[in-house]
C-alpha cells in the first residue's frame, strides 16, 4: 500500500485553518506549527482516530498562537478552498455560473459569522465529522455542539437572507 503523500495529508487539515483564520499565509502557519507539535505530542495519541486528534492541535494552535490577535474578526477576504469549491463539470455554463454564485454567497455569509459559529459548520459540514469528533476536537460537551451548530445554521440562514434580499447578490 502506497504511503500518502505530505499534500494528501496536510491540505484537508490546511483548509480547516484557513476557515478558522481567513488567511491563507496565517493558515499555513497554523498548519506547519499543528504538525510540528503533533510529531513532539505522536505519543499522546490514543486510538485510531489521528483525524480528529490532528484537528484538535490545528485549533489549539489556532487559539493559541492567532485567536488573541484577530480575537476572531479578522477581515483578509474571501477565504478560497480548491476542495470545496469544484465545479460540477456536468453542468451547463449557465448552470456552473449560478453554481459558482451560490458558492461564494454561501461561503461569504459564512465568513461573516464568529469563530465559534463558523467552527462548528465547517467542522459539520465542510469536514463531515460527527457531532461526537467535533465535541472533541473542540473540548465541549455534545450539547453543546448541538445547541451551537443550531444557532450557527440561523445565522447563516439570516445572513444569506440578508445577502439575497439586500440587493448585493441575490441568487435568483
Amino acid at each position: 500500500m502506497p504511503r500518502p503523500s505530505f499534500e494528501e495529508i496536510v491540505l484537508p487539515h490546511l483548509d480547516y485553518a484557513r476557515w478558522l483564520t481567513k488567511s491563507d499565509a496565517d493558515a499555513e502557519d497554523v498548519v506547519q506549527d499543528a504538525y510540528v507539535r503533533a510529531l513532539r505530542f505522536f505519543s499522546s495519541l490514543r486510538g485510531d482516530d489521528a483525524r480528529a486528534w490532528l484537528l484538535t492541535i490545528v485549533r489549539n494552535t489556532w487559539y493559541g498562537r492567532f485567536r488573541r490577535r484577530f480575537d476572531g474578526t479578522a477581515t483578509a477576504g474571501v477565504v478560497e478552498t480548491d476542495t470545496n469549491n469544484r465545479p460540477d463539470e456536468a453542468l451547463d455554463p449557465e448552470a456552473l455560473l449560478i453554481q459558482r454564485q451560490t458558492v461564494d454567497i454561501v461561503r461569504c455569509a459564512l465568513e461573516t459569522l464568529p469563530a465559534d459559529f463558523r467552527e462548528m459548520l465547517v467542522l459539520r459540514e465542510l469536514e463531515g465529522l460527527s457531532y461526537k469528533k467535533i465535541a472533541t476536537v473542540v473540548g465541549i460537551p455534545i450539547g453543546t455542539v448541538m445547541s451551537r451548530l443550531a444557532r450557527a445554521r440561523e445565522r447563516l440562514q439570516d445572513a444569506l437572507a440578508t445577502s439575497h434580499t439586500g440587493g448585493d447578490r441575490g441568487l435568483s
